[in-house]
């Protein structure tokens, strides 16, 4: 294994202010899933039907999934090294490609969107053997198992791709149930047995920033659709007002995740001992739910734009209302899995966004937009006053 690795060393160093760093090429090839959120957002925005709401989501879940994937593989890498620069300048040629292909992914771009992203994986993946050979070979054989995986799932994605239209996303799906099944089997493979899990010690303080700026990359989707739909609307106090629910929306959503349990989990993160399955969990499963409540809520919000006074269709109350709920559900999940409690105000607001879904065919779509708000308005100032009673513990114990 050794005879095959890089001559120069491509790693992060192990201490300093290196390891922690997200660097300006990493902030750079994630312009390229600024594209690929908004192609999938406006699947939706420009036609509505249950199955474009399937394709959206699968779309979702495999845009999040090819991005955590290099995540995990550049936390360990050093990006001012000319290798790996070259490496995540490819990686964006391939994710451009890939974003593109979105909108026509499950008709006429289906080879086009499936092979730019396993070659996107699997040349992630295969320099990363290359990288830690020398070195640290179990990681090497890590990266091994993980691109047999690659390969597993690629037969599918690309054999769906080829298959009819209509048998496409049956096997997709399949695909994409063992791209996130890997992780959880430790890409077992017959000859090379399973990943240790000791040897997933990634930096815990770059993995947080890096989950949480692809986040914030989501959020910046829904100011995009908003600041855009309201400029195409005349300007009157009703079109304001429904902005403004749009916005406050997403100052709400914001909060709920930055203000408090982004920095918790990553001073838990940062200091916990088994890193590599809490990361595994926490920063790349949990954050997909985030995202599509995202993604789904920035959708409804135009919708609402476009007919704030119309009475609430079940397809823009069910985006609306089940997204927000998404997002409330990964800030419980998120929670919960860096070492936190559950989060009680966050269930019971997804009760009530249930009951406020049941209020639909009564209201307007404006008017429910800002019961929405209320709820997560309820949930932000219940956050909060938990937290200042944490921090108030917290002193009169150190004080003690």
């Amino acid at each position: 294994m050794r005879a095959i690795g890089f001559k120069r060393d491509l790693l992060r160093p192990a201490a300093g202010a290196e390891v922690n760093r997200v660097t300006y090429g990493e902030l750079f090839f994630d312009l390229v899933f600024v594209f690929a959120v908004t192609q999938i957002s406006h699947i939706l925005i420009h036609q509505q039907s249950a199955v474009l709401l399937v394709h959206t989501l699968v779309l979702t879940l495999l845009v999040w999934w090819v991005w955590v994937d290099s995540t995990w593989s550049i936390n360990w890498l050093y990006p001012d090294r000319a290798a790996v620069r070259v490496l995540l300048i490819a990686l964006m040629l391939l994710g451009l490609l890939m974003a593109s292909a979105i909108p026509e992914a499950f008709t006429t771009r289906a080879v086009l969107f499936a092979c730019a992203m396993i070659a996107m994986q699997l040349a992630c993946s295969v320099f990363m053997v290359f990288a830690f050979a020398r070195s640290q070979p179990a990681h090497a054989v890590n990266f091994l198992r993980i691109s047999l995986w690659h390969v597993l799932a690629g037969v599918f994605w690309v054999g769906g791709a080829l298959l009819p239209a209509d048998l496409r996303l049956g096997i997709w799906l399949l695909a994409l149930v063992l791209d996130y099944a890997g992780p959880r089997f430790r890409f077992w493979m017959p000859g090379l047995g399973s990943s240790d899990i000791r040897t997933w010690d990634v930096s815990g303080e770059h993995m947080a920033e890096r989950v949480s700026l692809f986040v914030i990359i989501v959020f910046g989707e829904t100011i995009i659709v908003t600041g855009t739909a309201f400029s195409q609307r005349p300007q009157t106090w009703l079109n304001g007002f429904a902005f403004l629910a749009a916005f406050l929306g997403t100052v709400l959503m914001w909060l709920l995740y930055f203000n408090h349990n982004q920095r918790r989990g990553s001073e838990y993160f940062a200091t916990a001992r088994e890193r590599g399955l809490i990361a595994q969990i926490a920063y790349s499963y949990v954050p997909v739910v985030l995202v599509i409540g995202i993604v789904l809520t920035a959708v409804a919000d135009e919708l609402v734009l476009n007919a704030p006074l119309d009475r609430s269709s079940g397809w823009t109350a069910g985006l609306l209302c089940a997204g927000t709920a998404a997002y409330l559900l990964g800030n419980a999940l998120f929670k919960r899995a860096t070492g936190g409690r559950w989060l009680p105000g966050h269930l019971v607001a997804i009760v009530m966004l249930m009951a406020a879904f049941a209020l639909h065919p009564l209201v307007t779509s404006l008017t429910l937009s800002w019961i929405v708000n209320a709820v997560l308005l309820v949930v932000v100032t219940a956050d909060e006053l938990a937290a200042h009673r944490a921090d108030g513990a917290a002193t009169d114990t150190a004080e003690g």
